[in-house]
């Protein structure tokens, strides 16, 4: 089995899991960690995300809701020998404390309700916002002073609308960078803490 490299990333697949789509490249184009930096990856998936961050983050925590996402990531740490990284079970924030420089999330958006461990990664709930915005509301807490948020979602979704939930918590957002595919743009929001 030959495994598909990302950016220097060895990644092994599993058909449970999320494999890197344009979204995934769109963020991994557009996410800037400084040296040094704490780095938390939302719906971890394959792990690609956190992985990239661990190059130069002193230390990377990749959270899933999918087991299997988990222990792919886990492997793909030992497969590309990077150390600096964790991965563990999470829906969203349930298990994750302490506060990140730099939290990213390649959110899932599509309306309706999971029905295989995959759909966790594309599925948001009935009208394909539930997840984001319960990120939204949660995602302050676990910032730093002038930390950053990274947050990818589709304009199916409602960009605007993503745009008002951040400025209720209290971040100020801008899209940064936007794909078009098929029938919907991809976008990335880059929501800062007002200090």
């Amino acid at each position: 089995m030959t495994m598909p490299i990302y950016y220097g990333i060895k990644l092994e697949l599993h058909s449970d899991v999320y494999e890197p789509a344009e979204d995934t490249f769109l963020l991994a184009e557009t996410l800037e960690v400084r040296p040094g930096e704490i780095a938390l990856d939302v719906g971890t998936g394959t792990g690609l995300i956190a992985l990239l961050m661990a190059r130069k983050a002193k230390y990377v925590l990749g959270v899933d809701v999918n087991p299997k996402a988990v222990e792919l990531a886990r492997r793909n740490a030992r497969l590309n020998g990077i150390s600096n990284v964790e991965f563990r079970l999470s829906d969203l924030f349930e298990n994750v404390s302490g506060r990140f420089d730099v939290i990213t999330f390649n959110a899932p958006y599509l309306p309706g309700e999971p029905e295989k461990a995959i759909d966790l990664a594309l599925v948001g709930g009935k009208t394909g916002r539930e997840v984001i915005d319960r990120f939204i509301a949660e995602v302050p807490d676990h910032l730093n002073e002038n930390g950053r948020v990274y947050l990818v979602q589709s304009s199916i979704t409602g960009v605007e609308e993503t745009m008002r939930e951040f400025e209720k918590a209290g971040l100020r957002g801008e899209v940064i960078a936007r794909r078009h595919l098929f029938f919907e743009d991809i976008v990335v929001i880059l929501a800062e803490k007002k200090g």
